[in-house]
């Protein structure tokens, strides 16, 4: 979310006039290197290495002095050949490599490139930034991109191949302002096509493809002051859905619920503080090789100095039946 969501009157004046501000105009394609600094899952107790069924696979405090873009990372994606993509909502795109260490846990991104998404016109977004709050990114299984807009609402598809972006289909509903689809996620299991979005502060989800209109599908909880921020798909044809929430009190307090492919329920981790956190809206699965899946979190700095643009992993062991 460009503004952050349902946050403090004085909190959100702050974080606006960073987040709605460009720091410059994106520049062309090019490459960066960003830094990557260590952080605890729980820095009262470093020792901490897990959440329940989650173990805490690393995480790094990401930053880079080659740019002012590196901010407002909205969401994550894989491409076929498994490098990252990280999409800012101000159209900044960054894509890298993970960087892994001799034990699989994250330390970094590496061979990052940053570049900014153009309208059909060929235009970069910077240049209207009321129409480039891009939220979601999903990739399909050959390549095409698609994202997710809010503000003025709408899923383009972006081809593999180059080429301008095209409406993809979405729900027919009115979004209300600033809670729309910051939710994306391709569907692999259920088509080359396929893909799902949803609703900020209802929760409500669609399948969607791009051969055929959306249809709703579950509706996920999201209590008052929480919003439904990030999905993606998860190996064996689960689904996985991110919620946000914040209050001055408690500061950010994030859900990841896990469904498989039947629709139960199989899985929750809960961040908050004392456990590192910030605005995660972001999120990506991938399976190991040793049968877990590993989540990674995207957090969304909103441009603000009083946030930090954080990558988090987490291995899942799913439950035995």
């Amino acid at each position: 979310m460009l503004r952050g969501a349902r946050l403090g009157l004085g909190l959100v004046a702050a974080l606006a006039v960073g987040a709605c501000a460009r720091a410059e105009p994106v520049a062309p394609p090019r490459d960066i290197t960003i830094a990557a600094a260590a952080l605890p899952l729980n820095p009262e107790a470093p020792d901490q290495q897990g959440v329940g069924a989650f173990a805490y696979a690393g995480g790094v405090a990401l930053t880079s002095a080659e740019t002012p873009r590196l901010h407002g990372l909205s969401d994550i994606a894989f491409t076929p050949d498994s490098a990252v993509v990280l999409q800012g909502d101000q159209a900044d795109v960054v894509t890298a490599r993970l960087v892994l260490d001799s034990s699989g846990r994250l330390t970094g991104l590496a061979e990052a490139r940053l570049s900014a998404l153009a309208d059909a016109q060929g235009m970069a977004f910077d240049q209207k930034l009321e129409w480039a709050d891009a939220e979601g990114v999903a990739i399909l299984a050959n390549g095409d991109r698609l994202v997710s807009f809010e503000d003025h609402d709408r899923i383009l598809v972006y081809p593999a191949k180059g080429g301008p972006p095209r409406p993809a289909p979405m729900p027919s509903v009115a979004f209300r302002h600033n809670n729309g689809m910051e939710a994306l996620a391709a569907l692999p299991a259920l088509g080359p096509d396929v893909y799902l979005t949803g609703s900020e502060d209802t929760g409500q989800t669609w399948i969607c493809r791009l051969s055929a209109a959306c249809v709703e599908d579950r509706q996920i909880p999201v209590p008052p002051g929480a919003g439904l921020v990030a999905a993606t798909a998860v190996p064996a044809g689960g689904i996985a859905y991110l919620t946000r929430a914040y209050t001055p009190a408690t500061g950010n307090q994030i859900r990841l619920l896990i469904f498989d492919a039947k629709g139960a329920q199989v899985g929750e981790l809960a961040l908050q503080r004392p456990l590192t956190v910030d605005n995660f809206e972001g999120v990506a699965a991938q399976a190991r090789p040793d049968g877990r899946t590993r989540f990674y979190l995207i957090s969304d700095d909103n441009f603000s100095g009083k946030q930090r643009t954080l990558l988090l992993a987490f291995d899942w062991t799913p439950p035995t039946r």
